[in-house]
């Protein structure tokens, strides 16, 4: 089950998944880091904005704009230094606050 979250369509909020608390081994990094928005492709909706590098197992994206009413998912997939590969999701729904 992924955590849930409510978005303002005008907020920038930035999504943060702390991989060092239920993934990584001892002395394991993150080589790489994806973000997707789910569903996309009418304008207005979720957007991905900056990506700041990972910090200490730490991965986290600004995300901007929202349709109000609808739900998206979003997902951090990462690759470590020891081959091994993994998504976190969570929800967002998209409400005038």
């Amino acid at each position: 089950m992924s955590a849930q979250f409510v978005k303002d369509p005008d907020a920038i909020i930035d999504y943060v998944f702390d991989w060092t608390k239920s993934y990584l081994l001892v002395s394991e990094i993150i080589t790489s880091s994806s973000w997707f928005i789910l569903p996309q492709g009418t304008v207005g909706d979720l957007t991905m904005g900056t990506i700041p590098p990972i910090v200490s197992g730490v991965a986290s994206a600004f995300v901007s704009g929202g349709i109000p009413g609808k739900v998206y998912r979003l997902t951090n997939r990462i690759t470590t230094d020891q081959g091994r590969t993994d998504d976190r999701t969570i929800t967002i729904r998209v409400e005038e606050k």
